[in-house]
């Protein structure tokens, strides 16, 4: 089986981000980039399933400026046998992501697409699902337990608001990582250095013949209002005036 494995480059999320003065995007000078934590999950699946014989073949792909290839690097280093970076120097929307995903999908003809549920720069939690659409294959996201059952049919966990569900894909199937999937494995130096000689293709979007022109636009970035400090009250029926008078109840409106 063959695997591919959409990871990509954010502001580490150990950082405490600040927002440019011209309020245009966050501001990412001298600031420490990593791995996508959701994708450092799917990665991990993806070796996974290698050690346990199911997979002989892992690619990582990313897309975006030429400092992905650390990340890439990193995902090498993780286990993945090679990487594919999707250069561009544009802001690649998830629309555009999932079509760059496609058009590499449709060369590469893995058997599973893993990749995070979503990244924690934009939450967007788009690209799985629009990739699955492009593909009009199966997906199943959010998954807390992935087991191959078969070549063309694995059984996916999936976390909800209600609890969990099980569902069956056939494969290829797209499939999107949660936090309780695993946990991600620490990067040693010696891999680190197996890494440097793993091979990694950078193309780009014409190369593939997706165009990545942006449908919106970012009008203006600003930070989380400031939480207003809590209050006090004596009993039940002051803490239904004050709602009341903040305008939280109405309870004398008719349906």
């Amino acid at each position: 089986m063959k695997i591919l494995v959409a990871v990509k480059r954010v502001v580490d999320y150990n950082v405490n981000v600040r927002i440019k003065s011209d309020h245009t995007a966050v501001d990412t000078t001298h600031v420490k980039m990593s791995m996508n934590p959701f994708d450092e999950i799917a990665i991990e699946e993806a070796v996974r399933l290698k050690e346990k014989g199911l997979v002989n073949d892992i690619v990582a792909v990313s897309c975006g400026v030429t400092q992905c290839q650390e990340t890439l690097r990193t995902a090498l280093a993780l286990g993945a046998d090679r990487a594919i970076l999707v250069e561009s120097t544009a802001e690649l929307q998830p629309l555009a992501v999932a079509k760059l995903l496609k058009a590499i999908v449709d060369k590469e003809h893995p058997d599973m697409i893993i990749l995070g549920k979503q990244a924690i720069d934009d939450d967007c939690h788009q690209v799985g699902q629009m990739l699955a659409a492009l593909m009009d294959r199966p997906q199943v996201t959010c998954a807390s337990k992935v087991v191959i059952e078969a070549k063309d049919k694995a059984t996916v966990t999936r976390e909800m608001d209600g609890g969990l569900e099980t569902l069956c894909v056939t494969l290829p199937a797209v499939i999107t990582t949660d936090l309780r999937l695993n946990e991600p494995r620490y990067v040693t130096l010696p891999n680190i250095i197996k890494a440097r000689k793993k091979p990694l293709q950078i193309i780009t979007p014409e190369d593939l013949g997706v165009n990545v022109v942006s449908h919106i636009k970012t009008l203006k970035v600003t930070e989380p209002l400031e939480r207003k400090a809590g209050i006090k009250v004596a009993d039940v029926a002051s803490l239904v005036a004050k709602l009341k008078s903040q305008g939280y109840l109405n309870l004398g409106a008719t349906p």
